[in-house]
């Protein structure tokens, strides 16, 4: 039963995106990205005063799993401190990539896509929005 929630969860986000526009403003920093393994791509909008992201959004294309995501990403982010984003990062990426639900951070909604750890294809799907995130907000340590 809770498999099917998720389902759910993860198709109402990708059909009903929330966050998906622009933002606009001197302060807003933005970057385009494209999902290195396929054709989905997205722009990340972000507008980040006093160490918290005070607005994000997004706007792009792709598979229901890469925009789902994204749309918990935004829901999730709005309004939190930078610190606590690196966690919520961090957390993610451990659950898509090596299975490990973080106990040190609440992802929330984000759960959903746990079940995307099975699905190696799709990891990077599912990280997409948080991957342009690093970039964006210049935490990449490529």
């Amino acid at each position: 039963m809770l498999d099917q929630i998720y389902r759910q969860l993860v198709v109402d986000h990708a059909k009903n995106r929330r966050n998906h526009k622009r933002l606009d403003g001197p302060e807003v920093k933005h970057i385009h990205y494209k999902n290195p393994t396929c054709g989905d791509v997205m722009t990340l909008f972000i507008l980040v005063t006093d160490q918290r992201i005070e607005d994000i959004s997004f706007v792009g294309e792709g598979c229901s799993i890469s925009m789902a995501s994204a749309s918990i990403m935004t829901e999730l982010l709005k309004g939190t401190e930078l610190d606590e984003v690196l966690k919520l990062r961090e957390g993610m990426e451990r659950m898509i990539r090596h299975g490990e639900v973080p106990f040190d951070c609440d992802l929330g909604d984000a759960l959903a896509l746990e079940g995307v750890h099975k699905l190696r294809a799709r990891h990077n799907c599912a990280l997409m929005g948080w991957q342009a995130l690093d970039r964006v907000l210049d935490l990449n340590k490529d």
